[in-house]
């Protein structure tokens, strides 16, 4: 029988690289009903804000979080994932994004700095995640005093994911939409 530690650290391991695959090809198809930069739009990055896409998978997101952010602005694309990186880099020098850095996330830890980002997204990857409290608290730490976290659902229940968020106790709910929920930080000590 496996230990609570045991399934939380395999919850956080890297899917296997034809999941990946797999993945990223449901993502383009996706992209194709749903246009990225429309949710993107919604979200609030402004220009020479510094955003992190947490858990960026194949890139979705980056050519138009880079174009939002501006030449000032940096984005910082996150993920555990190997093939996310390389894809993330194959993007940079195909569309000369000259503000995007690729992250390599390592269990629950980025090397990203404290208080780095004015804002984070994390979409379509929260059920995936084994340890809530320790993920958000790594958002946490990462992301500046009064910046915003956007997180949506991920393939679980709304409420299910509104309680993750506040048993970690270091965010608070400060909008609901449809497609996801906007987070402020709880100040720590």
């Amino acid at each position: 029988m496996m230990t609570k530690s045991q399934k939380s650290n395999r919850n956080h391991e890297a899917m296997s690289n034809i999941g990946f695959k797999l993945m990223a090809l449901s993502f383009r198809m996706r992209n194709m009903a749903n246009p990225p930069e429309k949710l993107l739009d919604k979200i609030g990055i402004e220009n020479d804000m510094v955003v992190v896409d947490y858990g960026c998978g194949p890139g979705s997101y980056i050519k138009y979080a880079s174009a939002m952010a501006g030449a000032g602005g940096r984005v910082y694309a996150a993920d555990i994932h190997e093939l996310a990186i390389a894809s993330v880099q194959k993007l940079i020098q195909k569309e000369g994004l000259k503000n995007v850095v690729p992250v390599q996330v390592n269990g629950y830890s980025s090397p990203i700095d404290d208080n780095t980002a004015d804002l984070i997204y994390a979409l379509d990857m929260f059920h995936s995640i084994g340890d809530p409290d320790a993920f958000l608290r790594e958002l946490h730490r990462i992301v500046k005093p009064g910046g915003m976290l956007v997180i949506d659902d991920g393939h679980q229940p709304r409420e299910e994911a509104k309680e993750k968020i506040l048993h970690s106790g270091v965010w608070e709910i400060a909008e609901e939409r449809e497609a996801f929920m906007r987070c402020t930080p709880v100040e720590t000590e």
